[in-house]
């Protein structure tokens, strides 16, 4: 293994925003095309016609980005293969430094970064986002399924400030080719994968095919998944079965000097919620959604601008929350509705070289509006509501020689944010005869942002980065706005029009090291957080409406609040190969990640992540993996005081898999991998604390998966 370093920002820490790590550690065999693209072409994202998209890290390989000034978490098309996640918090859960909400496992599970979640967690496909509403709440389910990614990134720091305040935890981008960005080197390429899973009878299969002559490249793909209510050491799960389907088309021109391209996309799924009032009224939601994607790139033969990218979306999203209501009947008890447009424009000026080093950088432009509302027995939960956001950001890189290299960021906004504010009862009683008033409101508001980095080589392929930077983020319109009953989170919640912008000063050191036997990736981050809005409870319990609150026990009363707080934590990942086998090598690899919140009375923060430690040993050789690990996490004793104690817990994982490769003209496929995984084999008692559901339901048992992937 070697990394391969681009010479620019464009191939490290902004293009790992685009979800482009041209700087990560690729497989010896692709690294030559890879630093070709790299390093003599200011993109590698329009890789020249009949030339393929880079190779993947080798099979059980960790993937380590060494080029970027903050920490990039990268899940691979093999490891995803392997993995067969059915949501983005299955596919990273596990991986240092993130979690998973899992509200519903299996379908609902939103990626919690460093104890962040929701509105601080930019969830994206292809560089634009995700456009649904899973941030309003945890049993809403993110519109993505990771079988038909190329890869799932996760970006920190400096280079999220591209997308927005609302990414001031983190970017989780799904990348794909549903904007296709190459052609295949044989006109034609593809992947089939199909899985079936012994815990909750799960099917799924997917395919992708992507194919192109001349200047016109084409991409097609298509999902399917089912399962039933998954079995857990004390029984099945009562209502936890779902689905999902869906699929898209896309065609790109492409040329010498960049490429343009459109996709059209659908997504569906129907899927229960497990646990407390859910089960028993079999809850249950349907998103869909239809969206259009464009993206595209030019680079000038001269002048100053090096290359102009563009990215720009929108959709249409909706889903009902269907169960047996108050009446008794089953039905729709309410409607979320989320239309939503964005778009961004870039301009990367050509490398300025200076007295003290080469200078690379560039400009960006934002522009979002976003229409969300309520309707059905949840139409007093948020009123329709208008937000509009514009943006201006500038990258910076200079390059001082010796492997050093100095990065500023900057980004300000213009949110303005237009809905019902409701005035309550300052202890949020409801008075006799009295209703709280109600008035339109839009309020305004303008994050800035600003980062520092360094990034140094250090012998023995090691590489050392130091960053800090200040981040604001505007309160959402949910934050704001909110004023009634959630059913399927059993949460009455309550906005405050009156909420500030919430701010956080970051310090965050990395050493990482991709090449050679060892790989290693570790990061210590400091965040302090001024006006932090969190979900407070104030103890009362409701029904339907505020005036039941204090008098009924169904719906939990949460109030949107602000105080100061302190995350600081560590995340590292490890892997060592120890011996030689055939032609791979045996090996052992670890990991460890912790993170810490409280308050500045000393609470702690709700929700946060355990301490997790783990490892194992590896074999890759001769088309063969396997692979036994064991994931430990420790009893979260750390809570705020509406919480519970979670019991720590085991998670022992076993893998076996071979690749055959295959003669294309005989068989139709290249290669073929087929393989056996198992997950919680020791069968224990799983409880996420950071869930809501945690004190309601387990996560999944002992779980055997049998896959089989298909590359054309």
């Amino acid at each position: 293994m070697r990394v391969v370093r681009s010479k620019g920002l464009w191939a490290g820490t902004i293009l790992a925003g685009a979800g482009l790590v041209a700087g990560a550690a690729r497989a010896q065999e692709a690294s030559a095309t890879l630093s070709e693209l790299s390093v003599t072409s200011p993109s590698p994202i329009a890789p020249a016609r009949g030339v393929a998209a880079p190779s993947t890290y080798p099979v059980g390989v960790l993937p380590v980005v060494t080029n970027t000034f903050s920490p990039v978490t990268v899940v691979t098309a093999e490891q995803i293969a392997r993995d067969q996640p059915r949501t983005l918090g299955d596919a990273l859960g596990d991986r240092p430094g993130i979690s998973a909400s899992t509200y519903a496992p299996g379908a609902a599970s939103r990626p919690i970064i460093r104890g962040l979640d929701n509105s601080r967690v930019r969830i994206q496909e292809n560089g634009v986002g995700i456009q649904d509403v899973s941030e309003l709440g945890e049993d809403h389910g993110v519109p993505i399924n990771p079988l038909v990614a190329n890869r799932i990134e996760v970006i920190r720091g400096p280079a999220s400030l591209r997308f927005g305040s609302q990414a001031i935890g983190g970017v989780v981008s799904a990348e794909n080719n549903r904007v296709p960005t190459y052609i295949p080197a044989g006109g034609i390429s593809g992947q089939a994968t199909t899985g079936y899973s012994s815990v909750d009878n799960g099917r799924l299969g997917a395919v992708t095919v992507d194919a192109g002559a001349d200047n016109v490249a084409v991409h097609v793909d298509g999902f399917k998944t089912a399962s039933d209510s998954y079995a857990t050491p004390l029984g099945i799960q009562r209502n936890s079965a779902n689905e999902s389907q869906g699929g898209a088309v896309g065609m790109s021109f492409i040329g010498d000097r960049g490429f343009v391209g459109i996709s059209y996309s659908h997504y569906e799924a129907l899927y229960q919620i497990p646990g407390g009032e859910a089960a028993q009224s079999r809850t249950r939601l349907d998103p869909r959604q239809d969206r259009v994607l464009a993206r595209g790139e030019y680079r000038p033969l001269d002048g100053p601008i090096a290359a102009i990218r563009f990215w720009a979306g929108g959709s249409v999203y909706r889903h009902d929350e269907i169960g047996i209501g108050g009446d008794g009947i089953d039905g729709i008890q309410a409607t979320f509705k989320n239309r939503e447009a964005e778009a961004r424009v870039e301009f990367q000026h050509v490398p300025v070289f200076t007295s003290l080093g080469t200078l690379t950088g560039a400009l960006g432009l934002q522009t979002g509006r976003r229409t969300l509302g309520t309707g059905g027995a949840a139409g007093g939960l948020l009123a329709p509501t208008d937000s509009r956001s514009n943006a201006v950001y500038l990258f910076e890189e200079l390059a001082v020689g010796n492997g050093l290299r100095f990065q500023a960021a900057g980004r300000i906004e213009g949110d303005r944010s237009t809905g019902t504010a409701t005035q309550f009862p300052g202890d949020y009683i409801p008075g006799e005869g009295e209703d709280p008033l109600s008035y339109g409101r839009r309020r305004r508001f303008a994050p800035k942002s600003l980062s520092l980095g360094a990034l140094q080589d250090l012998p023995y392929g090691f590489v050392a980065s130091l960053n800090g930077s200040y981040v604001e983020r505007a309160p959402t319109a949910f934050e704001l706005y909110s004023r009634g009953p959630h059913d399927a989170t059993e949460t009455f919640e309550i906005g405050s029009a009156d909420l500030k912008k919430e701010s956080a000063r970051t310090l965050e050191a990395s050493i990482r090291r991709a090449e050679g036997p060892l790989r290693l990736d570790a990061t210590g981050y400091y965040t302090r957080y001024t006006g932090f809005i969190y979900k407070r409870d104030t103890g009362l319990r409701c029904g339907d409406d505020f005036a039941s609150c204090g008098s009924d026990t169904e719906l939990q009363q949460i109030v949107y609040s602000q105080r100061n707080a302190t995350f600081y934590g560590a995340e590292i990942g490890a892997q060592l190969d120890v011996l030689p086998v055939g032609t791979g090598w045996a090996g052992i690899d670890a990991q460890y990640d912790f993170v810490r919140a409280q308050f500045d009375d000393g609470t702690y923060v709700p929700r946060i992540p355990p301490h997790r430690v783990g490892g194992g040993v590896f074999v890759r050789a001769d088309g063969w993996y396997a692979r036994v690990n064991l994931l430990h996490a420790f009893a979260h004793t750390e809570v705020a005081p509406i919480e519970t104690v979670t019991p720590g817990f085991d998670d022992l994982r076993a893998e076996v898999s071979y690749t055959k490769a295959l003669d294309p003209m005989l068989y139709g496929a290249s290669e073929v991998t087929l393989g056996l995984q198992g997950r919680n084999l020791l069968n224990d008692q799983i409880r996420n604390s950071a869930s809501f559901k945690k004190d309601e339901i387990l996560l999944a048992g002992r779980n055997l998966r049998l896959f089989l992937t298909a590359r054309f």
